[in-house]
């Protein structure tokens, strides 16, 4: 019995396994895409959404894109279970209650990503335009008897999001989620640099996004809510033009290369293994 029980438990670990590496690789494709997009604006050519919808825009319009998009869509699909399984059972020892929830929105999340990446490869579009979506969200909550503060505590939270993963990167912190012993020194280094930069470059859209997602609150104002895409632009409308947005951009395509290390690399506890 028990060693059946654990023949269950092993399998399970793999297969959860499994399903986390490649939402990492999902992730990793879609960051990449969104920084070159944003790349491209920074340098002239800003047809296009530099934001989640753009690129999954950008692989649709591929030969054979509405079927390579199936495979995102898996890879979110997995990283959904994994997160839930986590948030379930705990991840490197956790238990604490903060951190099955954390765990648990993160998986709601991958699923609505999910959702719109199969609905892309589907036919049915990639979604909405980001800002266009952000705008009739906070329309809509502004219409609220407290919409001004649901809308306020929605930009704090965001900005707090991107405050903490600025924190973080500078500290290192996403290593020890890694197996940074099998890395050669050399390697090492190149890992850090990429989590520090593209983790400092995601934790600046967020914390920019926050605000712009307080300033509708702060005047009353849905206008000026902006998504993923209307807040990379606003980063080439500052003081140092294009090329904020350009280091921003080289950060987020840093990011899908540590997503992609990550799916190597990454720790798995608490799967069940």
């Amino acid at each position: 019995m028990d060693t059946r029980f654990a023949g269950r438990r092993l399998a399970r670990g793999r297969l959860l396994r499994t399903a986390g590496r490649s939402g990492f690789v999902a992730r990793g494709v879609l960051y990449t895409l969104v920084g070159v997009l944003a790349l491209r604006i920074a340098f002239g050519d800003g047809g296009e959404q530099a934001d989640r919808q753009g690129a999954l825009r950008r692989i649709a319009g591929q030969p054979f894109g509405p079927a390579m998009l199936w495979a995102p869509a898996a890879g979110f699909a997995g990283m959904a279970v994994w997160r839930a399984s986590t948030a379930v059972f705990g991840e490197s020892g956790r238990k604490k209650t903060g951190s099955r929830v954390l765990l648990a929105g993160r998986a709601v999340f991958h699923a609505s990503v999910c959702w719109g990446t199969a609905a892309c490869a589907a036919g049915a579009g990639g979604g909405s335009d980001g800002d266009a979506a952000s705008r009739d969200w906070t329309a809509t909550a502004l219409g609220w008897p407290v919409g001004r503060r649901l809308v306020g505590g929605a930009g704090l939270v965001l900005l707090g999001i991107g405050v903490a993963i600025a924190v973080r990167a500078v500290q290192r912190r996403f290593l020890r989620k890694l197996d940074t012993a099998a890395m050669r020194s050399r390697t090492r280094a190149v890992v850090t640099a990429i989590g520090v930069s593209g983790n400092l470059a995601r934790g600046a859209v967020y914390g920019v996004a926050g605000v712009f997602v307080l300033l509708p609150a702060v005047r009353f104002d849905a206008g000026r809510a902006k998504g993923m895409d209307g807040t990379l632009r606003s980063f080439a409308d500052s003081a140092t033009g294009p090329w904020l947005l350009g280091a921003v951009a080289g950060g987020l395509v840093a990011y899908g290369a540590f997503s992609f290390v990550s799916a190597r690399r990454r720790r798995f506890a608490g799967t069940g293994a």
